[in-house]
């Protein structure tokens, strides 16, 4: 291991989308706001695809200082003992494959890791959680979550309150705060490794942080498209980049 004062890079994991080619192909990537808020927070954002085999991704997770899961569609409900709910969509198996090996060996490794809307989710699934399949329509008293569709994507939806002992607490410097809402799933089952350090009004988990790991924050809001209208937002991304610039960095030379 050799000292360095290199930019931490951050693995990002991606998803599979159709091109708008005729006829289309599939295509890897990621939405530009979570690498531009890896940038803003001093980090260099490193796209790892999927497709690769489990030994592989062990590997990739290695080289890398700190590990982003982002946002996207549902995850296979019987994963997590689902049962399947007419609303569930956007399921790739090999995303959740890939993504569930992420969070397991970036908690296992204690690397750096910051889980965005579904990444909580597969956070909680890799650790043994569950899922609301449907919150509006399956969890009592819940609110409406879903603004993607009416709203832009920096709409502040509701508060949340914030656990005042908390790594996410720290991070925003405060103990509540406005977020977006874009998503139509949520904690059901809390894992065990897992503890809640925010709700919503409705008592949905927010945001999570794994017990006895220097970094690892998940919350359920899209906070890279709040960085400029909500610049606190940045803070989580610039935690999660200290946070792997202090990880001992490997020489493969």
């Amino acid at each position: 291991m050799i000292a360095t004062t290199r930019k931490p890079l951050i693995g990002c994991t991606t998803y599979r989308k159709a091109s708008g080619e005729s006829p289309p192909i599939d295509v890897l990537g990621l939405m530009p706001s979570y690498l531009e808020a890896v940038v803003a927070a001093g980090g260099i954002p490193v796209m790892i695809p999927l497709g690769l085999s489990d030994e592989d991704l062990r590997t990739a997770i290695q080289q890398m200082d700190g590990i982003l899961l982002p946002g996207g569609g549902d995850i296979e409900p019987s994963i997590y003992q689902g049962q399947g709910h007419p609303t569930v969509a956007g399921i790739d198996a090999d995303r959740d494959r890939v993504e569930i090996t992420v969070a397991r060996t970036a908690v296992h490794q204690q690397k750096p890791l910051l889980a965005i809307c579904r990444g909580l989710q597969v956070l909680n699934v890799a650790l043994g959680g569950s899922l609301w399949e449907d919150v509006e329509l399956l969890m009592p008293q819940a609110m409406h979550h879903e603004h993607v569709h009416s709203h832009p994507r920096n709409y502040l939806a509701h508060n949340v309150t914030i656990e005042p002992d908390s790594l996410l607490a720290k991070q925003l410097g405060m103990t509540e705060t406005a977020v977006n809402s874009l998503h139509h799933q949520g904690i059901r089952r809390l894992a065990n490794d897992l503890r809640a350090t925010a709700v919503a009004p409705d008592d949905l988990i927010e945001a999570v942080e794994v017990i006895n790991h220097p970094f690892a924050l998940g919350v359920q809001w899209h906070p890279e498209n709040l960085i400029h209208s909500a610049p606190h937002m940045l803070g989580l991304f610039r935690g999660l980049v200290e946070a792997a610039a202090a990880q001992p960095v490997i020489s493969y030379r």
